[in-house]
């Protein structure tokens, strides 16, 4: 199976943290709109700057040159320093987003995150419908915009990520290599630094497209192993993983956009056991139990309804959390049509520090063996290999006889 990987890149980070907060504290411009830079730590970074906005950018101010000379292209330029606390807080509120999507993230910086969300695609839905997904929440919950590449590799997706900005999602997949990456100058490609860019234009190469045509013999005798690198990255060879963070997770939750309005609580109830059934997939993954179920809703006027109930134990049971989400969803719904829905697990537990529970029984202990083995049958061919029947009456599915 052919991965799918997402590269998420924020556009001007520093500065559109910098922007979203200034808003939030009653600032009525948007310094995004204006000629503004981060200029960093005037004594230890001796005053460069760190990120611009469009119009600076107009004026040919670039990141990293001295503010000194960006000053000069433009005598009105707006500079603000620095906060990395501000930007750790924005940082960390997009990867919680990223989490309802997959688990398989690598924060590639503060700004940049990979996802590899080969396994986690629902059934009917696209790579590049997930990137657009995750496009507009961060734009709408969050207020800034990034730009997302969509590939099979890490090279590929960061790649097609640097394409046009801001606020654009580029496909980059192998056969579109040829048009939309080799015309690009060489030193667009990554890796390709101020060292090596004039030794490979000495030699002839001009664009990626001449890189990935050159001998990989010839690199590997003049370059060595970043000859090799570089010729496999401008053909768009990359077998490296997405090396996914450690941590736990806080929670867990996976949330949907509907390709329609539904007022229909027997549909909206399917999208909601579908939710429900990637939230505890990735719970059981972790080998975590929860204690909290929460579900929201969004309805076509964009009213949000949300609410959380204690579970009587914590617990990994797809069965017993669709329960008490599904038992959330009738108590919040009241007959609006809905374009979002949401299902989130809350205070969640290590089995190996909880004592053994009364609720431990010989019928919840089949259900573990029940989701024990479509887990295992997802993992050797693919999420989407089996599901749950969801068309089926919800009630009846979920009860499952011993």
């Amino acid at each position: 199976m052919e991965r799918k990987i997402l590269h998420v890149d924020v556009n001007s980070a520093f500065l559109s943290w910098t922007a979203v907060e200034m808003l939030k504290s009653g600032e009525t411009v948007d310094i995004r709109t204006i000629p503004a830079i981060i200029g960093g730590d005037e004594e230890k970074r001796k005053g460069i700057v760190l990120a611009k906005s469009i119009p600076a950018k107009e004026y040919g101010i670039k990141t990293a040159e001295p503010i000194y000379f960006a000053k000069q292209k433009c005598p009105n330029l707006q500079i603000y320093p620095s906060n990395f606390k501000i930007y750790r807080k924005y940082s960390n509120a997009m990867y919680q987003i990223l989490q309802e999507y997959t688990d398989i993230i690598e924060r590639f910086s503060i700004d940049e995150c990979f996802l590899d969300i080969t396994q986690y695609i629902p059934s009917g839905q696209t790579d590049l419908q997930i990137a657009s997904q995750i496009s507009k929440r961060i734009k709408q919950e969050l207020g800034f915009t990034v730009n997302i590449g969509v590939a099979p590799n890490k090279i590929l997706a960061k790649m097609a990520s640097d394409f046009t900005k801001p606020d654009k999602i580029h496909t980059l997949y192998r056969e579109e290599i040829q048009a939309k990456m080799w015309p690009m100058p060489v030193s667009e490609l990554f890796m390709v630094g101020k060292k090596s860019l004039p030794k490979l234009e000495r030699i002839g190469i001009q664009t990626i497209g001449d890189l990935a045509k050159y001998r990989k013999e010839d690199l590997v005798k003049q370059f060595g192993k970043f000859g090799k690198l570089i010729w496999e990255y401008a053909n768009g060879i990359d077998d490296t993983l997405v090396n996914a963070e450690p941590e736990m997770p806080k929670c867990i939750g996976n949330s949907a956009t509907l390709p329609e309005d539904l007022s229909n609580l027997f549909k909206i109830e399917e999208v909601l056991l579908a939710l429900t059934e990637q939230t505890t997939y990735r719970l059981r993954k972790h080998h975590l139990l929860a204690s909290t179920v929460g579900v929201q809703i969004k309805t076509k006027e964009f009213k949000t309804y949300s609410h959380q109930k204690t579970l009587l134990t914590p617990t990994d049971s797809t069965k017993i959390i669709y329960q008490m989400a599904k038992k959330i969803l009738e108590e919040l719904y009241k007959g609006e049509e809905i374009r979002l829905i949401g299902v989130r697990v809350d205070h969640l537990k290590n089995p190996d520090n909880l004592q053994l529970s009364l609720f431990d029984t010989p019928r919840n202990e089949k259900q573990k063996k029940l989701d024990a083995t479509i887990d295992r049958l997802k993992d050797k061919f693919g999420y989407n290999t089996i599901t749950r029947a969801g068309k089926m009456e919800t009630d009846h599915l979920m009860d499952f006889k011993d």
